[in-house]
Protein backbone atom coordinates (compact mmCIF):
# COMPACT_ATOMS: atom_id res chain seq x y z
CA UNK A 1 0.00 0.00 0.00
CA UNK A 2 1.06 3.54 -0.20
CA UNK A 3 0.56 4.55 3.03
CA UNK A 4 3.41 2.24 4.25
CA UNK A 5 5.58 2.94 1.34
CA UNK A 6 5.55 6.57 2.49
CA UNK A 7 5.65 5.78 6.33
CA UNK A 8 9.07 3.41 5.31
CA UNK A 9 10.42 6.00 2.76
CA UNK A 10 10.21 8.20 5.39
CA UNK A 11 11.86 6.53 7.75
CA UNK A 12 14.83 5.61 5.40
CA UNK A 13 14.91 9.50 4.69
CA UNK A 14 15.49 10.30 8.59
CA UNK A 15 18.43 7.52 8.83
CA UNK A 16 19.91 9.11 5.87
CA UNK A 17 19.55 12.20 7.20
CA UNK A 18 18.39 13.77 4.22
CA UNK A 19 16.35 16.40 5.17
CA UNK A 20 14.94 17.53 2.13
CA UNK A 21 12.80 14.13 1.69
CA UNK A 22 12.51 13.79 5.13
CA UNK A 23 10.78 17.16 5.86
CA UNK A 24 8.08 16.49 2.44
CA UNK A 25 7.79 13.25 3.56
CA UNK A 26 6.53 14.61 7.15
CA UNK A 27 4.13 16.87 5.57
CA UNK A 28 2.76 14.33 3.59
CA UNK A 29 2.35 11.39 6.56
CA UNK A 30 0.67 14.51 8.98
CA UNK A 31 -1.86 15.46 6.12
CA UNK A 32 -2.50 12.09 5.56
CA UNK A 33 -2.97 11.49 9.20
CA UNK A 34 -5.44 14.77 9.37
CA UNK A 35 -7.47 13.18 6.09
CA UNK A 36 -7.52 9.39 8.21
CA UNK A 37 -8.65 11.43 11.37
CA UNK A 38 -11.24 13.53 9.58
CA UNK A 39 -12.99 10.70 7.53
CA UNK A 40 -12.71 8.49 11.56
CA UNK A 41 -10.60 6.09 9.97
CA UNK A 42 -6.93 4.48 10.68
CA UNK A 43 -5.66 4.99 7.49
CA UNK A 44 -6.68 5.93 3.82
CA UNK A 45 -6.72 4.02 1.10
CA UNK A 46 -4.46 4.46 -2.18
CA UNK A 47 -6.94 6.48 -3.77
CA UNK A 48 -7.65 8.52 -0.79
CA UNK A 49 -3.54 8.81 -0.32
CA UNK A 50 -3.32 10.39 -4.48
CA UNK A 51 -5.75 12.91 -3.88
CA UNK A 52 -4.00 13.90 -0.65
CA UNK A 53 -0.71 13.82 -2.43
CA UNK A 54 -2.11 15.90 -5.54
CA UNK A 55 -3.26 17.91 -3.15
CA UNK A 56 0.20 18.85 -2.17
CA UNK A 57 1.62 19.19 -5.93
CA UNK A 58 -0.96 21.53 -6.88
CA UNK A 59 0.17 23.66 -3.57
CA UNK A 60 3.43 23.36 -4.67
CA UNK A 61 2.96 23.95 -8.40
CA UNK A 62 0.72 27.41 -6.87
CA UNK A 63 4.12 28.24 -4.68
CA UNK A 64 7.03 28.26 -7.66
CA UNK A 65 5.07 30.57 -9.86
CA UNK A 66 4.38 32.40 -6.92
CA UNK A 67 8.04 32.17 -5.95
CA UNK A 68 9.07 33.08 -9.52
CA UNK A 69 7.23 35.50 -10.35
CA UNK A 70 8.45 37.56 -7.20
CA UNK A 71 11.90 36.65 -8.15
CA UNK A 72 12.33 34.38 -5.19
CA UNK A 73 14.12 31.65 -7.44
CA UNK A 74 16.19 30.06 -4.77
CA UNK A 75 12.83 29.15 -3.28
CA UNK A 76 10.90 28.07 -6.22
CA UNK A 77 13.77 25.65 -6.93
CA UNK A 78 13.51 24.75 -3.85
CA UNK A 79 9.52 23.68 -4.14
CA UNK A 80 10.98 22.38 -7.43
CA UNK A 81 12.87 19.54 -5.77
CA UNK A 82 9.94 19.03 -3.05
CA UNK A 83 7.22 18.79 -5.87
CA UNK A 84 9.85 16.07 -7.78
CA UNK A 85 9.65 13.97 -4.39
CA UNK A 86 6.06 14.24 -4.31
CA UNK A 87 5.23 13.44 -8.14
CA UNK A 88 7.35 10.40 -7.04
CA UNK A 89 4.70 8.67 -5.34
CA UNK A 90 1.63 9.36 -7.97
CA UNK A 91 1.01 6.94 -10.30
CA UNK A 92 2.50 7.84 -14.00
CA UNK A 93 -0.26 10.37 -15.97
CA UNK A 94 -1.63 10.07 -19.38
CA UNK A 95 0.01 11.81 -22.29
CA UNK A 96 -2.42 14.12 -23.80
CA UNK A 97 -2.55 11.79 -27.04
CA UNK A 98 -3.78 9.34 -25.08
CA UNK A 99 -6.12 11.65 -23.28
CA UNK A 100 -7.26 13.30 -26.82
CA UNK A 101 -8.03 9.64 -27.61
CA UNK A 102 -10.42 9.51 -24.34
CA UNK A 103 -12.18 12.68 -25.18
CA UNK A 104 -13.19 11.26 -28.97
CA UNK A 105 -14.38 7.90 -27.23
CA UNK A 106 -16.81 10.34 -24.29
CA UNK A 107 -17.81 12.76 -27.44
CA UNK A 108 -18.42 9.62 -29.33
CA UNK A 109 -20.54 8.26 -26.67
CA UNK A 110 -21.86 11.23 -24.82
CA UNK A 111 -22.75 12.57 -28.39
CA UNK A 112 -21.11 16.25 -27.08
CA UNK A 113 -20.87 18.61 -29.85
CA UNK A 114 -20.84 22.13 -28.08
CA UNK A 115 -19.48 23.71 -24.94
CA UNK A 116 -22.88 23.80 -23.56
CA UNK A 117 -22.13 19.61 -23.63
CA UNK A 118 -18.57 20.41 -22.02
CA UNK A 119 -19.90 19.19 -17.84
CA UNK A 120 -21.74 16.23 -19.64
CA UNK A 121 -18.00 15.34 -21.31
CA UNK A 122 -16.24 16.49 -18.47
CA UNK A 123 -18.31 14.23 -15.64
CA UNK A 124 -17.38 11.28 -18.02
CA UNK A 125 -13.84 11.56 -18.76
CA UNK A 126 -12.96 12.53 -14.96
CA UNK A 127 -14.30 8.88 -14.58
CA UNK A 128 -12.19 7.47 -16.80
CA UNK A 129 -9.03 9.44 -15.93
CA UNK A 130 -9.17 9.34 -11.92
CA UNK A 131 -5.93 10.90 -10.67
CA UNK A 132 -3.96 10.23 -14.07
CA UNK A 133 -3.95 13.34 -15.73
CA UNK A 134 -3.91 17.22 -14.32
CA UNK A 135 -7.67 18.31 -14.75
CA UNK A 136 -6.56 21.19 -15.76
CA UNK A 137 -4.80 20.23 -18.70
CA UNK A 138 -8.36 17.52 -19.46
CA UNK A 139 -10.21 20.80 -19.60
CA UNK A 140 -8.49 22.56 -22.07
CA UNK A 141 -8.05 19.77 -24.13
CA UNK A 142 -12.05 19.13 -23.81
CA UNK A 143 -12.38 22.91 -24.78
CA UNK A 144 -10.24 22.59 -27.67
CA UNK A 145 -12.06 19.86 -28.84
CA UNK A 146 -15.65 21.50 -28.48
CA UNK A 147 -14.74 24.47 -30.07
CA UNK A 148 -13.00 23.11 -33.34
CA UNK A 149 -15.61 20.83 -35.03
CA UNK A 150 -14.17 16.96 -36.05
Amino acid sequence: MLVEKIFDDYKEAMKARDALKSSVLSFLRADMLNQATAKKKDKLDDAEVIVVIKKQVKQHQDSIEQFTAGGRLEAAEKEKKELEILKAYLPAELSADKIKALIEEAVASTGASSMKDMGRLMKELTAKIAGQADGKLVSDLVRQRLSTPA
